[in-house]
């Protein structure tokens, strides 16, 4: 017992020292800790879509699981009135990430991670933005980077995505206007403000990101740019509560809004299986 609480305080310690990259609107090249699972709920609303005027909403559960520290798999689905007058079950996602390369040292360290993503949605064709959070159905293949000095964390990823969308394949259904393949690229910095120092798992973190979004459709070349303003509170070393604000700098593409708010709360079990 001794050994395992052991163990356990040392994934806390790990899961802390790299808390200022756990970013809010994309992930970093760490994955969760190995042999644990997450349990995530994020809402990401919008006070006026450009649909119905109105205020609406997404919620987003997802369960993560980390196989080992270099492999992790997650699943999530949405339930959403943002494409359609009543709020309903929207979409379903797959997520798994692989970290292929780890530096690590005293205080810092660098890694890079590769990363798909497959998502199967009923919600209709909306926009130019392309999105698999909901939005749209196709998959995506990533490389994320990220670099750690004690405090500060910055990763660099970029995405390409590919809808599958009926319409794209049928020539009946084809309309020349939509977008279906798109560049992701994102720029993502974190900053541990609290504690200076740590002295247990018990200690409450404050995290402080800014992160800029941005995407190049294909077919069409439209295009925006983002700023995400992000705070984060980590509560013993186990549980993540995320504040999110979202607005667009540039751009000229039909979107669901030009700016977002999101907040989440994800609880990780550490060490729920070996």
């Amino acid at each position: 017992m001794k050994g395992l609480n052991l163990l356990l305080l040392m994934i806390c310690f790990a899961f802390n020292s790299k808390a200022q990259e756990l970013y809010v609107f994309t992930e970093p090249a760490s994955n969760i800790p190995a042999h644990s699972i997450s349990l995530k709920l994020t809402d990401h609303f919008v006070t006026s879509d450009n649909i119905y005027n109105r205020f609406s909403h997404r919620l987003m559960p997802q369960v993560m699981l980390g196989v080992s520290k270099k492999l992790m798999f997650q699943i999530g689905g949405t339930f959403s009135n943002m494409h359609t007058p009543d709020f309903k079950a929207e979409s379903i996602n797959f997520y798994t990430k692989y970290r292929f390369l780890s530096k690590d040292e005293l205080h810092k360290h660098f890694r890079m991670a590769v990363f798909a993503n497959f998502s199967a949605t009923k919600a209709p064709f909306h926009y130019d933005e392309i999105t698999l959070m909901g939005d749209k159905e196709g998959m995506a293949l990533g490389l994320v980077a990220t670099q750690l000095w004690h405090k500060l964390a910055v990763s660099a990823t970029v995405t390409h995505t590919q809808l599958l969308d009926n319409s794209r394949f049928n020539k009946v259904l084809y309309i020349p206007e939509r977008n279906y393949q798109a560049l992701n690229y994102a720029l993502s910095a974190g900053y541990l403000v609290f504690p200076k120092e740590y002295r247990d798992y018990k200690q409450t973190n404050l995290n402080l990101y800014l992160e800029i979004l941005s995407q190049q459709t294909l077919d069409r070349k439209t295009n925006y740019l983002d700023i995400a303003p992000a705070l984060q509170l980590i509560f013993n070393s186990n549980a993540k509560l995320n504040l999110g604000y979202r607005f667009q700098a540039t751009g000229n593409m039909s979107r669901m809004a030009n700016n977002s708010w999101q907040v989440s709360f994800e609880r990780t079990f550490l060490g729920a299986f070996k």
